[in-house]
């Protein structure tokens, strides 16, 4: 019996990391981010803006994200996504929408493409719950961050066991919808050309 499971030991260097993070609400997702980015940084990983480690993807709000993800997903160069927003209850039913669909929206990238997407958006009732997930009582940025590491050293591995068992011969792709995408030709030129 093989048992898979997440690390936070390998060597991290190699790993690459797409941040999303919705401006609407800002006050909250840039303490998400900065939670996110000292764990990353605890952890070994360069979150340097010239580091080629973590690439920042500033959108408008939480409810495009989900497209972002899903781009960044098929460009093949990340080993995992974060996608930070926050949504506030009002007095009408938008939060409900757009939390229903940012929510299916993450998922479904992660599902479509393979690569691990990970659900930093913070659904309150009030600005104050959503503070106190960013910082005054915790911030879940870190937990997100330590999430995209485990999830991303995990399939690492899994897909590491997989090739390894064809020893030589071809192994056969792993399921990834985006190859039946017809930008996935363009995204795999992207992604191979240097940066």
């Amino acid at each position: 019996m093989t048992t898979f499971e997440g690390t936070f030991t390998q060597n991290l260097s190699t790993l690459r990391f797409a941040i999303v993070i919705g401006r609407f609400n800002d006050l909250v997702t840039e303490k998400l981010l900065s939670g996110c980015q000292d764990c990353l940084k605890r952890h070994g990983i360069n979150i340097e803006p010239d580091s080629t480690q973590v690439d920042y993807i500033w959108v408008p709000g939480s409810f495009e994200i989900s497209l972002v993800a899903r781009q960044l997903a098929l460009s093949n160069r990340y080993n995992a996504i974060i996608c930070l927003g926050a949504v506030i209850r009002g007095h009408t039913p938008h939060f409900d929408y757009v939390a229903a669909e940012v929510a299916k929206g993450v998922a479904a990238v992660g599902f479509q493409t393979g690569i691990p997407v990970i659900f930093g958006v913070l659904t309150t009732d009030t600005m104050q719950q959503a503070l106190e997930r960013a910082g005054i009582k915790s911030n879940l940025g870190w937990n997100y961050a330590l999430n995209a590491l485990e999830m991303a050293s995990l399939m690492g591995q899994i897909h590491e066991q997989a090739f390894s068992r064809y020893q030589g011969n071809n192994p056969p792709e792993l399921p990834v919808s985006s190859h039946n995408h017809p930008l996935s030709e363009s995204f795999s030129k992207i992604a191979d050309q240097p940066e």
